[in-house]
């Protein structure tokens, strides 16, 4: 028979946070996949030719750290972009550590084209909450995030 955690009250409400934000994020994401799958990319793939369309061209390593994924889950996601034709790797000099990542003119219509839908889509789960729960909620995540 399932037990309920029994810690100290510090433990309980950690844990009931984490679950809710866990909760939350799963739903939000959840959602905002639903145009993205339609045209067979993943959040991470999308997140990639969101950031070279708005940002321009970066190394690798940036990109990664950009979008919060891991460098070998990059190389894997930049991988099949480049076979759909929408990303492009170029070797920066002698050093082949570093790469530059780029879209290219058929990821940039793309992006143009399924961009402003997801935005809407993020426009709307997020009015769920008010004006000032968003901000609120956004400087809290900025402060776990940094682990202030």
């Amino acid at each position: 028979m399932p037990k309920k955690f029994k810690g100290t009250p510090a433990q309980e409400r950690a844990l009931s946070t984490y679950v809710k934000l866990e909760r939350a994020a799963s739903a939000a994401f959840a959602y905002a996949r639903v145009g993205l799958e339609e045209e067979g990319l993943t959040l991470s793939q999308f997140a990639v030719l969101e950031a070279l369309f708005h940002v321009g061209p970066q190394c690798l390593g940036d990109l990664a750290r950009r979008i919060l994924t891991s460098s070998g889950n990059l190389t894997l996601v930049v991988d099949n972009l480049q076979k759909r034709g929408l990303v492009r790797r170029e070797q920066q000099g002698k050093d082949k550590r570093f790469v530059l990542a780029s879209i290219t003119p058929a990821g940039e219509k793309l992006i143009a084209r399924i961009f402003p839908e997801h935005a809407r889509r993020i426009t709307e789960v997020m009015s769920r909450l008010k004006t000032e729960e968003q901000e609120k909620l956004g400087d809290l995540c900025r402060k776990l995030g940094k682990g202030e």
